[in-house]
């Protein structure tokens, strides 16, 4: 299993800790049934985030901008700045408990990594699957360069916005519709009116599309257009795709900006015209009256001169959806441009039949649906990044070979600047001594190499590794794009290069939002460093890291405001158990998972419990218990029988959830056994009897049993923890079974079987509903320190005989005195509070001389009247929430008066009692 390696950049927060925590539960988990586990750790580059970083370190300290440096000694500082900075989350990692094998640790631009890169590279394009072409790319002309699908975010307009863009020197308004008037050649007083809500590109517009069949245009095909702008011909051309319902039926054609105008440009036979440059300023192509502007600031002015001349036709409010480059907030453009590309239609078709076959199983299986259809849509993958820090591309340009057009120039591939020359010399047919290499100075996209991470982690290209028991995890911060992006490329690159599926299994968890169900941003102040959570951090802390930060000034205030309202005294210290159990208690496999610091601390309660039960424990068993195995442990009694079948019951879930990677079980059963079974129940049934001088040998072994076995099953979740009890507990016969409990044996369901008793479970529930009604009963008439008598009254003999065994704890865990039994049909004694306990028992619990009636009555009546005006408000109110929940809260009141009712009348009767007992 490989880590999903983040950005080097960056550090950890709760999305990775949740990764981390799934990860490191199965890790361990399968350590402890004796596999062979192999967890590697890496991080990514991170091309573009990384450069930005140093870019702004070196202006920050040097005053100097990238292109200031040569290439070499930007390089020199970006692998400084990773040595100095890049540590911080493999701290993170440790912190979190991370058993992962630090000597294999692994990174993107490492040797073996670049070796792997190389190689797939030219493999790719040996086998025609890579290829050099002239292509829409989505651009960012902050980051001048091309960017990947994943980071562009499409940003839904409702109409008019206004956005402040990154280089533009005024803000810009989008989701504003212009109709521009397209005059017809020949004809004054006709005209075509387009719709657009790029002005901007019409400089660049090369025709205008009709569909063939609108009766509008039909008079107007095969005319000429002058162009509003430039009073250029331009053609009116019919062509299907164009809806005719939809704004004027008439659209402008953009081939060099619009990948929708691109398709319909090459198939009437249209030659581009590229209008907007790499920084996002308008090219000489424009004219000199925009050339060097920037486009939005060309936006204005184009829309200025149409009105001028009489062409502009209106603006009106127009939803839209707009491309954000979600590295530098820039509105993303599509350029035309020399690329390296990926043809993926057939390694895509490949991964949609793996997953279709089975061959390749997605956890949880709806993912399915996004798979399939994402690779039935999957376009060529633009490769080449316009920067200095990643894999530079491994290709020559061969200089003076067909130079005078960059469609026509030669580029040749190699693992070396020698074996591209060789390559060169023979396609050219002339000497290498005589020719003359450029390497491509672009980069690598940062996908390609860590979409070869688990192949370069575990030695390819120089083995062949086996990944037939090899899955990744992969955390859905972006929705299933991301699975697509990183799983999806592994998947089409694995298989293409190795020729086997790259691994056969895939868990998708959930995505971590805050309490309030918002997703984890820095910009809202709700990004929380496991770290914080873990140690405790004060709120001036948490505030001074975001003041470090990339916040702008009014981001930072909103972030800072948030932050404040959540943390008003800190984040309090929680410890990395607690932070595991409650990541991995969430349904990982569901929707959502909403996490809250106070559900933590929750947790962490539960560890101090967990620490007071074995200091119990070991105090009760002595200093010369000699436990015996687990498999010669019997019960001597009933309770002991009870608590290891749920023991027993415990193991099997444990092993379901973790089969299934349903940690949740794994963490809900743990949770049950060690608090709700353990804890509160047997712990404080056996109390009497361990400290009794005549203690029977069974229920220490039991209590040894318990604790050595639930924490085995607890270890792969709370690690540390439960190492530290473990390690506590007396050492057994020849010594330990493992030096640590992390390769201790995990308990299996089949080698506890023997201590399963189902039915005998069920008795107990009957004991157990028992003892709660006895409490309440005791809550009632505030019985606190008293130990009352009680007996019980079955009219059933089976149930009587269900209760029989269990009396003696019984009487313990209800905090009475004795518990005997009335025989169906008699009297309750005179001044006992009765009960019935469903149809077939009746509880009676002594009374007189315990409880002061008079004082008691005039508590129950208070404690009447408020739940009676509880009852009269919800049912005179006009109630907003459902019906359900307002009916299940009626009933409970109507419960809670009732019971109260019946105390009182026995109240009542006690006081009638009392001077009669007086007189006798």
């Amino acid at each position: 299993m490989c880590i999903p390696p983040p950005n080097v950049t960056g550090s950890l927060h709760i999305g990775h800790a949740l990764t981390v925590a799934i990860q490191d539960a199965l890790v361990r988990w399968h350590r402890m049934r004796g596999d062979r586990v192999l967890w590697i750790p890496g991080s990514d580059h991170a091309g573009i985030a990384t450069q930005a970083v140093v870019e702004k370190q070196l202006w920050k300290e040097q005053r100097v901008r990238r292109h200031e440096l040569s290439r070499e000694d930007f390089l020199r500082a970006a692998w400084q700045w990773k040595q100095e900075k890049g540590g911080e989350i493999y701290e993170q990692l440790c912190a979190l408990g991370a058993s992962l094998d630090w000597d294999r640790e692994c990174f993107t631009m490492d040797a073996g990594s670049s070796a792997a890169v190389t190689e797939a590279f030219v493999r790719l394009y040996d086998s025609g699957l890579l290829y050099r072409s002239r292509q829409l790319v989505n651009w960012s002309c902050t980051l001048r360069s091309a960017i990947s699908d994943i980071e562009v975010e499409s940003r839904p307009l409702p109409g008019r916005t206004v956005l402040q863009l990154p280089d533009c020197p005024t803000p810009v308004t989008f989701g504003l519709l212009a109709s521009v008037a397209f005059p017809v050649d020949g004809e004054p007083d006709t005209e075509i009116v387009v719709g657009t809500t790029r002005p901007e590109t019409l400089p660049g517009d090369v025709a205008v599309a009709v569909h063939p069949d609108d009766p509008r245009y039909t008079h107007l095909h095969g005319r000429q257009l002058r162009h509003p702008l430039t009073g250029q011909l331009l053609p009116l051309i019919t062509d299907t795709t164009v809806q005719p319902h939809v704004g004027t039926g008439a659209v402008k054609v953009t081939p060099a900006h619009s990948p929708a105008d691109a398709e319909m440009g090459t198939r009437h036979g249209l030659i581009p015209l590229s209008v907007i440059a790499e920084d996002g300023t308008m090219t000489s192509l424009c004219g000199d009256w925009l050339q060097g502007l920037h486009r939005f600031v060309a936006r204005e002015k184009i829309m200025c001169t149409l009105r001028e001349r009489g062409l502009f036709r209106g603006l009106q409010e127009h939803p839209m959806v707009l491309p954000i480059c979600s590295r530098s907030g820039d509105v993303v453009e599509h350029l035309l441009k020399s690329q390296w590309f990926i043809r993926c239609q057939e390694m895509g078709d490949r991964a949609a039949k793996a997953v279709e076959s089975g061959a390749l199983e997605l956890w949880p299986s709806f993912h399915q649906k996004s798979w399939q259809h994402w690779f039935a849509h999957i376009g060529d993958w633009c490769v080449s990044r316009q920067l200095w820090w990643g894999h530079q591309i491994p290709a020559y340009r061969v200089v003076g070979e067909n130079a005078e057009d960059d469609r026509k120039e030669c580029w040749v591939v190699g693992r070396s600047e020698a074996e591209a020359r060789a390559v060169a010399a023979k396609q050219t047919g002339r000497p290498e001594a005589e020719l003359t290499l450029e390497r491509d100075p672009d980069v690598l996209d940062t996908w390609f190499s860590s979409a070869l991470f688990p192949f370069s982690a575990l030695g390819w290209p120089r083995e062949t590794p086996d990944l037939a028991h090899f899955y990744p995890l992969t955390l859905l911060e972006t929705g299933s794009d991301l699975l697509m992006f990183w799983v999806g490329r592994m998947v089409m690159l694995g298989t293409q290069l190795t020729g086997q599926l790259p691994f056969s299994k895939v868990l998708l968890h959930s995505m971590v939002r805050d309490r309030q169900g918002r997703k984890m941003s820095k910009s809202l102040g709700n990004v929380l460093d496991p770290r914080d959570i873990i140690s405790g951090q004060e709120l001036q802390v948490l505030q001074a890291k975001l003041r470090d930060g990339n916040l702008d000034p009014g981001e930072l205030a909103v972030a800072a405001a948030a932050q404040k309202k959540d943390f008003p005294y800190g984040i309090p210290e929680c410890g990395t158990d607690a932070l595991r159990f409650a990541l991995c208690s969430h349904g990982i496999l569901g929707g959502d998972l909403h996490l809250s610091v106070s559900e933590v601390l929750n947790y962490r309660h539960f560890c101090n419990k967990l620490w007071n039960a074995l200091r119990f424990i070991r105090r009760a068993l002595g200093d010369n218990f000699v436990p015996q195995p687990a498999e010669k442990v019997t019960p001597s009694s009933p309770m002991d029988a009870w608590i290891l079948s749920r023991l027993a019951f415990a193991a099997n879930e444990c092993e379901r959830g973790f089969l299934s990677r349903e940690l949740s079980l794994v963490a809900h059963t743990l949770y049950h056994f060690w608090l709700h079974n353990l804890c509160d129940v047997y712990l404080e049934a056996v109390k009497p009897v361990l400290s009794s001088a005549s203690c029977p040998p069974g229920p220490p072994q039991v209590l040894f049993s318990c604790a050595d076995v639930g924490l085995r099953l607890l270890a792969p979740l709370m690690p540390f923890l439960a190492e530290e009890l473990w390690q506590r507990l007396p050492p057994r016969q020849g010594g330990p079974l493992a030096p640590s409990i992390c390769v201790a044996p995990y308990p299996s369901a089949h080698s506890l079987e023997s201590w399963r008793q189902p039915e005998l479970e069920r008795c107990f529930s009957r004991v157990q509903e028992v003892v709660q009604a006895l409490r309440m009963l005791r809550a009632t008439y505030q019985l606190t320190k008293a130990r009352p008598q009680v007996l019980l009254q079955c009219s059933d003999p089976g149930e009587q005989g269900l209760i029989q065994p269990f009396l003696e704890p019984l009487s313990v865990l209800s905090h009475c005195g004795a518990v005997g039994f009335l025989p169906p049909g008699a009297a309750a004694p005179s001044g006992w509070a009765v009960a019935p306990l469903g149809d077939t028992t009746k509880i009676c619990m002594e009374l007189q001389g315990l409880v002061d009636p008079q004082s008691q009555l005039s508590r129950l009546a208070a404690r009447r009247q408020k739940l009676q005006k509880q009852l009269d408000d919800l049912l005179t109110r006009t109630v907003s929430e459902g019906c359900a929940e307002r009916q299940r809260r009626i009933s409970s009141l109507h419960l809670e008066l009732s019971k109260l009712d019946q105390a009182a009348s026995h109240l009542q009767r006690l006081m009638e009692e009392a001077p009669r007992a007086r007189e006798l």
